[in-house]
């Protein structure tokens, strides 16, 4: 059978738009022989839709689509499609998440989601009722079944200690489906790709039957939907894999042999082995041309310090939005040293990007002097720091209002998780681009950067991080050594580990000593008193198992303790 993988890039809420791209590519994909079509989860209403499912009319509207959808597809093929349907119990949730069988204007068959995760950065069972069932469906004279998304992760924890109490997929398999068909609208993160490809081929294999697994691609807010949508034989060998962030419409032939091992591949064959920063580099790309593509932004802007934060962001922003479109401010004060004007203007040649230089010292000096009743008898001390921070946030959202350009921060995960960041100044903008890389990871990513030839100016990539908010800083004055630091952030924030499981845990990589307890309470108390701040943060992509934002729910009111749990 010839299937087409719909790997599109649905935008929440455009019901028009999101039709158009299902029936392009389901006429495309007929015309290159395929019998049924395949298109991922929720994709005619875009993913995720979270609260605008309590608005009736967005449940009406993506109803009207699906009739639009049932008259306007080509005949003689079959098409699955993701929406939002009204359940018909009078008790539980009112909606259900479902896909659909259309074929020559009628709606052949039905599959709710049965399976609703509410972990991480999901949260669906506050919308929706899980289906009681997973049944199967006959397409050309072949038994399918249809699990969406969460229905194939049966076999995973999402929160350690808790599984599934269904395996939609062996219920399947049991109601004698011989293709397993999986609408999925799985968000990025370094790695996902190949936890993918293991769970599919081990579904597969131990089931016997091929899987045609269709992710959604795109950026929606602060997830990245990486596409790389895969097909298995019914020996769990891979016969295809679809290119990452990218839609793609590809037509495989689908082997339906039951247990037998499928015949050798006529599509494409397994991918190479991943490219871990190309991985990163993609999807944070693609996660700022989404975000502004979907906002109705065209241009952006960030301060340019000297840093390897800033840097990196300028790379990523040209990379996504094209040097025409973006813009970089210098704003030195009285301690930027002579080699961060110099070190930026580099990488300025090196883009090809426009610049201007708007020189702080006049306006920090009038701040000064309208302050200095108040502060009359005082030492100076970070205060005056972070005025600095937050003269340079109201030139660079002057900018933005001034013109309708976004404001890009360059604040990375290190940063905001101990709160080396000020609030109002550099944490102004419209979207953190590296908010959820540790600093050690954004140092890899320069190097990545940097592979065939110098991007980033050498001397960016080797000087010692400094804010430069007062003669002679170093980010070390205040901050254990980042390889510590981000040692201990990883175990806590991504591996949910203890302080004593921190303490007497392995040490980081790279010859560093194990943290002591002294410096791994400090961390974590400072993790906990900054969240004040990150909850004023702006929306952070998401490229690790656990981002700041909607995947780390903590609250703000709470006690403290030098040695978090």
């Amino acid at each position: 059978m010839k299937i087409a993988i719909g790997q599109i890039n649905s935008t929440i809420g455009d019901f028009s738009g999101n039709l158009h791209l299902i029936l392009a590519a389901t006429e495309r994909a007929k015309g290159q022989g395929a019998t049924l079509a395949v298109f991922p989860e929720l994709s005619l209403c875009g993913y995720p839709p979270m609260d605008l499912l309590d608005h009736g009319t967005f449940v009406d509207e993506n109803l009207r689509a699906l009739r639009e959808l049932q008259r306007r597809l080509p005949r003689d093929i079959s098409v699955i499609v993701g929406y939002v349907d009204r359940s018909p119990d009078p008790a539980g949730k009112s909606l259900h998440n479902v896909a659909a069988v259309l074929r020559d204007g009628e709606v052949r068959f039905r599959q709710a989601k049965r399976l609703l995760p509410t972990y991480d950065v999901f949260d669906e069972a506050r919308y929706f009722e899980p289906a009681r069932e997973s049944t199967v469906w006959m397409e050309q004279g072949v038994p399918m079944g249809i699990a969406i998304c969460e229905d194939i992760w049966w076999e995973t924890e999402p929160v350690p200690g808790t599984r599934y109490p269904v395996d939609p997929v062996r219920d399947l398999v049991d109601a004698g489906a011989r293709l397993i068909i999986a609408p999925s609208a799985s968000p990025f993160h370094g790695g996902k790709r190949d936890i993918r490809r293991r769970l599919v081929t081990s579904i597969g294999r131990n089931n016997g039957v091929p899987v045609v697994y269709v992710n959604a691609v795109g950026g929606n807010d602060n997830l990245i939907f990486d596409g790389a949508s895969l097909v298995t034989g019914s020996d769990g060998t891979i016969r295809h894999q679809s290119p990452g962030f990218v839609e793609d419409v590809a037509v495989v032939e689908v082997e339906l042999t039951g247990s037998t091992p499928a015949a050798a591949p006529t599509a494409s064959p397994a991918a190479a082995p991943d490219d871990y920063w190309q991985e990163i580099e993609d999807a944070l790309v693609l996660g700022v041309r989404d975000y502004l593509r979907k906002t109705g932004f065209s241009r952006v802007h960030l301060g340019l310090s000297g840093g390897i934060d800033s840097a990196v962001v300028t790379v990523i922003a040209a990379r996504a939005v094209g040097p025409q479109n973006l813009a970089v401010f210098l704003l030195p004060s009285q301690y930027s040293s002579e080699g961060s004007i110099t070190d930026s203007e580099r990488l300025v040649q090196n883009l090809g990007i426009r610049c201007e230089t708007l020189p702080i010292l006049d306006v920090y000096t009038a701040f000064e002097s309208t302050l200095a009743p108040l502060f009359q008898g005082m030492e100076q001390d970070v205060t005056e720091e972070n005025l600095q921070a937050r003269i340079r946030g109201t030139l660079l959202m002057a900018w933005s209002n001034k013109t309708g350009s976004l404001t890009l921060t360059t604040g990375n995960k290190s940063e905001l998780a101990v709160g080396y960041c000020t609030l109002y100044g550099d944490m102004c903008g419209g979207l953190s681009v590296i908010g959820d890389l540790l600093k050690t990871e954004v140092y890899a990513l320069a190097r990545h950067f940097n592979r065939h030839g110098e991007v980033i100016p050498e001397a960016i990539i080797t000087k010692a991080p400094s804010a430069e908010l007062r003669p002679d800083q170093r980010d070390e004055d205040s901050l254990p050594p980042y390889p510590v630091l981000d040692h201990i952030l990883r175990e806590y924030l991504i591996g949910n580990r203890t302080f004593s499981q921190i303490v007497d845990g392995p040490p980081p990589a790279g010859g560093y000593p194990p943290p002591d307890g002294e410096t791994v309470s400090r961390v974590l108390s400072l993790v906990g008193r900054s969240e004040y701040k990150r909850r004023q943060a702006p929306p952070v992509l998401k490229v690790s198992p656990r981002a700041f934002g909607t995947g780390r729910r903590m609250p703000v009111a709470r006690r403290i303790y030098e040695q978090q749990f």
